[in-house]
């Protein structure tokens, strides 16, 4: 099951996110509905750690196994989801992750994977073009740049 719920006041989430680089670019995706970027992963389930969630959402999205480099960013988001406009409280939490090993992930610069029936959009964006994607969590538009050694807790508002 996963860990997210809803109240009156709006939905709770706790999810993960891979930030994976290459080539001065990072892998982005899109769901059939959105129409903006964000980054692969997904909700963790009850009973499940965070970095067992992020690896196993690889699996699931892309096909592929990762390595875990270290965890960057814990993000503490409040915003009102574009589509649904349904509003959310999400803990999430983005880890640095190695995918070298899959040769295959870094010929195409766009590429469809299909996950339990919903098809996804990847996409390879350069570093010179993500302050102007329309892209969440919004925070990444600057932090992508410098990614920190150690975690960091954020907060945002959007």
């Amino acid at each position: 099951m996963d860990i997210s719920f809803k109240t009156k006041e709006g939905r709770f989430n706790y999810r993960v996110g891979a930030i994976m680089i290459h080539d001065q670019k990072v892998l982005m995706m899109k769901d059939e509905e959105s129409s903006y970027f964000y980054v692969p992963g997904g909700r963790v389930k009850i009973n499940e750690t965070a970095e067992t969630a992020v690896l196993r959402e690889l699996k699931e999205e892309l096909g592929i196994d990762g390595e875990i480099i270290r965890p960057l960013w814990l993000n503490q988001s409040f915003f009102e989801e574009d589509i649904t406009h349904e509003l959310f409280h999400e803990l999430c939490l983005y880890y640095l992750v190695d995918i070298s090993k899959n040769d295959g992930l870094f010929t195409d610069n766009t590429f469809i994977s299909k996950d339990h029936e919903q098809l996804f959009r990847f996409e390879w964006i350069s570093f010179d073009r993500v302050s102007q994607e329309y892209l969440y969590p919004s925070f990444l538009k600057k932090k992508i740049f410098h990614l920190p050694e150690h975690l960091e807790i954020l907060c945002e508002y959007e």
